[in-house]
C-alpha cells in the first residue's frame, strides 16, 4: 500500500522505520514543525522529521491538521492509508475519507482502556498489571474507532513511563505493519469497541506532577514512575523545586510527618501518609540529576525539614 506516516516524537520512529522496511511504500511523512530545544533554544526538527530526512522521504510539517493546504497535499499524494503514531493533533473530520483505507492509529493501551493523550502514565499510576498497544481506525471520536489488532505487555515493577513506552513502541511497530498488511490483503476486519468499558487519560501538566506526600507510599511511588521522565515528578523544599526519580518503599514507617526528611549517613528517607520511602536520584532546580545522599550533603537542613506541596 501507498502509506503516508503521521508522527512526531521518538516513540513514533520504530513504526516509521518498520514501515519503510516492510512491503509497503511510505510516500511521505507528516510531522509537527521544528521546535525550540536545548539551552540555546535552537529550532530542531522532530525525531520523525530527522528519520524521514535520513531516508529521503518527503516531509510535510504542520502544527495541526486544520490547515486547508494539508488536505490538498494529501489528496495529491493519493495514499491508500495514513498511519498515525503520536502525531500530537486530532484529525479533522473532512480529512478522514481521503485515503482509500482511512487513517489507522497505533495507540499505546488496550482500548477502550485509557483513551486519550497519556495512556502509559495512566496505566502505571493506576497500578495496572497489564497494558499493551492497539491499532484502530480513526473516526470522529477520541480513540473510539473500531479495532484491528492488539498486543499485550506486562507492566514490570521497575517500569517508568519512559521504559514501558520504549518497549511498546518497538512491539507496536510490528503490530502496525501487520495491521496494514492484513487490511491490504483483505484478511483483517475491524471490531467495534465497547464504549461502556472506556477509561480516559488526560494530558499531563507540570502541576499534575507535584507530589502529595500525604498520600500512601505506593500511590506516590506509582505516580513518580508514571511521570518519569516527562514531565518529571517534583516537590518543594524551602521554595526550591526538586525533581524526584524512582523511589524505594520501606516495609515500615519512620517517625515523621508526611513529607518530612529523615537523613542518615548514606541515605535519605521521606515520610508519607503510610510507610516511608527512600529517595533514589533527585535533580535540584538548575542542576544535574544526582544521588539523594550527594544532594543532601550540599544542603543545609534543619531538623524536621519537610517537603511541601500545594496539597499540604
Amino acid at each position: 500500500m501507498r502509506i503516508i506516516f503521521a508522527g512526531t516524537p521518538e516513540t513514533a520512529v520504530p513504526s516509521l522505520e518498520a514501515l519503510i522496511e516492510s512491503e509497503h511504500d511510505v510516500i511521505a511523512v507528516i510531522t509537527r514543525p521544528d521546535a525550540q530545544s536545548g539551552r540555546g533554544r535552537h529550532l530542531t526538527p522532530s525525531p520523525i522529521a530527522i528519520a524521514a530526512a535520513n531516508r529521503n522521504i518527503p516531509i510535510l510539517k504542520y502544527p495541526n491538521l486544520r490547515d486547508p493546504l494539508i488536505g490538498q497535499e494529501i489528496t495529491a499524494l493519493n495514499p491508500d492509508a495514513i498511519a498515525v503514531v503520536a502525531y500530537g493533533a486530532l484529525v479533522p473530520d473532512e480529512l478522514l475519507p481521503i485515503p482509500r483505507f482511512g487513517w489507522l492509529n497505533l495507540h499505546f493501551s488496550l482500548l477502550p482502556e485509557w483513551r486519550g493523550a497519556a495512556p502509559v502514565p495512566a496505566a502505571i499510576k493506576a497500578g495496572d498489571e497489564i497494558t499493551g498497544a492497539t491499532t484502530f481506525q480513526i473516526d470522529k471520536g477520541l480513540d473510539t474507532g473500531p479495532i484491528f489488532g492488539v498486543l499485550t505487555e506486562t507492566i514490570r515493577r521497575e517500569d517508568t513511563a519512559g521504559i514501558l513506552l520504549t518497549r511498546l513502541s518497538i512491539s507496536g511497530a510490528q503490530l502496525l505493519v501487520q495491521t496494514l498488511t492484513g487490511i491490504s490483503n483483505g484478511q483483517l476486519r475491524a471490531m467495534p469497541q465497547n464504549d461502556a468499558e472506556a477509561t480516559f487519560s488526560s494530558k499531563i501538566s507540570g502541576q499534575d506532577a507535584q507530589i502529595n506526600w500525604n498520600q500512601p507510599a505506593l500511590a506516590i511511588e506509582r505516580m513518580i514512575r508514571a511521570y518519569t521522565p516527562e514531565p518529571g515528578a517534583w516537590t518543594l523544599l524551602n521554595g526550591e523545586r526538586i525533581q524526584v526519580g524512582p523511589i524505594s518503599i520501606l516495609d515500615s514507617a519512620l517517625a515523621g510527618l508526611p513529607g518530612e526528611l529523615i537523613v542518615t549517613k548514606h541515605e535519605v528517607f521521606v515520610a508519607t501518609g503510610s510507610t516511608s520511602i527512600k529517595l533514589g536520584n533527585v535533580r535540584p532546580s538548575g542542576k544535574k540529576e544526582m544521588p539523594a545522599a550527594d544532594w543532601i550533603r550540599g544542603t543545609r537542613l534543619i531538623v524536621g525539614a519537610t517537603f511541601s506541596s500545594s496539597h499540604s
